[in-house]
């Protein structure tokens, strides 16, 4: 299995792609990953990848590990991404 990309190398990709320069792509990946900060909240989509959404997970019965009691795990906001069915069929082909 082939390892994740650096972010060093997404930017040179990025960079020799749009024939820009590293340092535009740096600027390019970063407003990105800002805004998708900056929206997560309302649910933040990347066209052709996939959404970030926020999603409301109910409190649940857990057990701590180390001594085996029982325990509720309270409910929370978590923020999840949902994959673009372009991206997923990319990597695992639909059934047919």
């Amino acid at each position: 299995m082939a390892k994740p990309m650096t972010k060093t190398q997404i930017v040179a990709a990025i960079a020799e792609k749009s024939d820009i320069t590293k340092k535009q792509a740096v600027i390019a990946l970063e407003t990105v990953v800002a805004l998708s900060y900056k929206g997560a909240k309302d649910g933040f989509t990347i066209p052709g990848l996939g959404k970030l959404v926020v999603v409301n997970r109910k409190k649940r019965k857990g057990r701590n590990p180390a001594t085996g009691e029982s325990i509720v795990i309270p409910a929370k906001k978590v923020l999840k991404f949902r994959i673009a069915k372009a991206a997923k069929d990319a990597i695992v082909p639909a059934k047919k």
